[in-house]
């Protein structure tokens, strides 16, 4: 079948489009990296509306065979998405051997990881910060809000609040870069060694500060994941509020079917 023609199906117009681009991607007439054809360009070539176009190219996504940043267009995936293991990610040899859990995941995909601190600084507890830390609302805590990149295109932002008390005698904490295996690291140096992680995971859409944080399309999908950090004493040390741009991550969760 000819690029631009569609064969006649019972199939919805959008999802005939999006099949013949799949094939194109597969085939490698569409190489990985290079950018979709433009809407307009689609458009023509499709014989259809914009409204049409953007449903296929959604459907792309869903399929995650492209993916799209904002200003700059879609392109066709170059990698896989980043596979999150819970049972991995926060083991003490990683951070014993000076890695932080982002920078472990990122190397085994494949990808080039970097950060951009945003933000490190006091404030005072939000009603939910403060739930979550399980302190009174109002407390100081030290917030430190970063991006993450991979390959040089943002993937998630997070921010990490930790219990005024236990920071204010770690200075590596209020450095952009608190050194080798991160902030959990030093927590663990100073005593508080980590035992468990509880994580709450929900799936939405985009705000849009988050649509521009993360290059992300209007309507894109997110991962919300908040995460608490308990010590060995049951002291919650940390929480870290993290949104991440849904199609470059897959959460793989492991655990016991005993009571």
């Amino acid at each position: 079948m000819a690029s631009g023609e569609v064969a006649p199906s019972a199939k919805a117009k959008y999802l005939q489009i999006a099949d013949d681009l799949a094939a194109q991607i597969r085939l490698g007439t569409l190489s990985p990296g290079r950018a979709v054809p433009s809407e307009t360009e689609l458009m023509q070539r499709y014989g259809v509306a914009s409204g049409t176009v953007r449903k296929a190219i959604a459907e792309l996504r869903t399929m995650q065979l492209i993916e799209t940043h904002h200003g700059r267009g879609s392109f066709v995936r170059s990698r896989p998405p980043v596979q999150r293991k819970s049972s991995d990610r926060f083991r003490r040899s990683h951070r014993k051997a000076g890695k932080a859990a982002y920078l472990v995941e990122e190397e085994r995909a494949g990808g080039k990881p970097s950060v951009t601190v945003l933000h490190v600084g006091p404030a005072a507890a939000s009603e939910n910060i403060a739930r979550h830390l399980r302190v009174p609302e109002g407390t100081q805590v030290l917030v430190r809000r970063r991006r993450y990149f991979r390959d040089g295109v943002p993937t998630e932002e997070a921010t990490s609040y930790l219990p005024w008390d236990i920071v204010r005698d770690i200075p590596e904490m209020f450095a952009e870069n608190p050194g080798g295996g991160g902030i959990y690291a030093r927590l663990e140096e100073h005593g508080y060694e980590l035992a468990e992680f509880v994580e709450t995971v929900q799936a939405r859409l985009a705000t849009k500060p988050e649509t521009a944080a993360l290059a992300l399309s209007p309507g894109s999908p997110v991962i919300h994941l908040v995460r608490q950090a308990f010590d060995t004493s049951g002291r919650v040390v940390e929480v870290c509020d993290t949104v991440m741009a849904a199609d470059q991550f897959v959460l793989d969760y492991r655990f016991p079917a005993t009571d």
